[in-house]
């Protein structure tokens, strides 16, 4: 298993200049030189750091706030589209941002999960059988599980350090992965058909996430003889199902498998390379409503143009995924996804586009920014990737 490097501080870059509070447009790792592609002249390629961080601490100020997420012992639900994004990307905006400690909002977050993690047996599910269901009670917890290690591990990367508490988080997740059955390996997910979050392609998807989580956590973590027993039937759960994913699966599983190979093996892996650059745009951006089957609940269209959520996503995923020796092809795609996020940062929001695939919501409606919130976090994180 190769070195655990995703969502790696970016504080030796912190030195690349800024220009009020604005980066320079990001090249990709081992990438062709920004002359090449003219962008580090255009005085227009810039993105804004600060303003996608005050967007995203407002976010969480907003969910802390929401009296629909309140659970018991005075803690809130986790969530997947707005604080698991946000707990992956804030760190890495730390050196950018010159800031030398976690913001509240990052506080006021952390100590919620580490509050429910380090009390896990007093803590009810986020859903009962009662009100929601048989079975949410199972969904929710193993769901939960999943995103505090997932969020907690994502803090203790930027410190260089696993905490006794990160295991504790750990621990709760592999006490509840399934054993057996067609699904062993993986966790029952929260399903009320709110694909990509709460839906039967989430599985799947957080399944991968953690297993990445896994490879990247601090200390070798991944190493030690239980965690890698995990990992191991964690591995294989994702390589038999790969086949059947949607695309936006796949891309979260060719990440996966840059530490995990076996996961998407190198034919499976061109083919995937293949597909995702002939849905790129010729603006560069990449579009969500490609990325699989979907159809929403009230029967309305979808949006077919591209967003910051599925363009962040797959082109971080190409930086992640870039062999030593690349072909050229590739970064090119990185390059034109770059461009697309430098030049679709909402300038009054901070915030990047994006659009549910439930309902037509109101994007600028608390719900329904729900997945500007994600495509914020990734957006963030291929462009700090890429200046690394």
């Amino acid at each position: 298993m190769r070195t655990a490097n995703c969502f790696k501080s970016v504080a030796a870059v912190a030195g690349i200049a800024a220009t009020a509070g604005f980066l320079l447009i990001p090249q990709p790792r081992r990438a062709v030189r920004a002359a090449e592609s003219g962008a580090a002249s255009n005085p227009s390629a810039r993105w804004d750091p600060h303003a996608a961080a005050q967007f995203m601490d407002s976010r969480e100020v907003w969910w802390q706030a929401w009296d629909h997420d309140k659970r018991d012992h005075g803690t809130r639900c986790v969530s997947c589209h707005t604080q698991a994004p946000y707990a992956l990307a804030r760190p890495v905006l730390r050196s950018a941002l010159g800031e030398t400690a976690v913001s509240p909002m990052e506080t006021a977050m952390l100590s919620d999960v580490e509050k429910r993690v380090r009390n896990w047996k007093e803590m009810l599910p986020f859903y009962s059988d009662a009100i929601y269901g048989a079975g949410k009670e199972i969904e929710s917890r193993n769901a939960e599980s999943v995103l505090n290690a997932v969020i907690l591990s994502s803090y203790d990367r930027s410190q260089g350090h696993l905490r006794d508490l990160t295991r504790m988080a750990f621990d709760h997740a592999w006490e509840l992965q399934s054993t057996d059955g067609p699904d062993a390996g993986s966790w029952v997910w929260q399903n009320f058909e709110y694909t990509p979050w709460e839906s039967k392609e989430s599985q799947y998807h957080w399944a991968a996430l953690l297993a990445i989580a896994t490879a990247t956590a601090p200390g070798n973590y991944a190493t030690e003889p239980e965690p890698a027993a995990h990992l191991n039937a964690l591995s294989g759960y994702l390589k038999a199902h790969y086949l059947e994913q949607p695309l936006l699966n796949k891309v979260v599983a060719l990440w996966a498998s840059h530490w995990m190979p076996e996961i998407v093996p190198e034919a499976r892996r061109n083919e995937l390379l293949k597909t995702l650059f002939s849905l790129q745009r010729t603006d560069g951006g990449w579009s969500l409503t490609d990325l699989g089957a979907w159809a929403r609940r009230d029967k309305t269209p979808l949006v077919k143009r591209p967003d910051g959520y599925a363009t962040g996503l797959i082109t971080l995923v190409l930086e992640e995924t870039a062999p030593a020796n690349p072909h050229a092809q590739r970064f090119t795609h990185i390059q034109k996804g770059l461009d697309w996020l430098v030049a679709n940062q909402d300038k009054t929001t901070g915030a990047w586009p994006a659009w549910s695939l439930n309902k037509n919501r109101d994007p600028k409606s608390d719900a329904g920014q729900f997945m500007s919130d994600a495509a914020t976090g990734y957006a963030v994180l291929a462009l700090e990737d890429a200046r690394r």
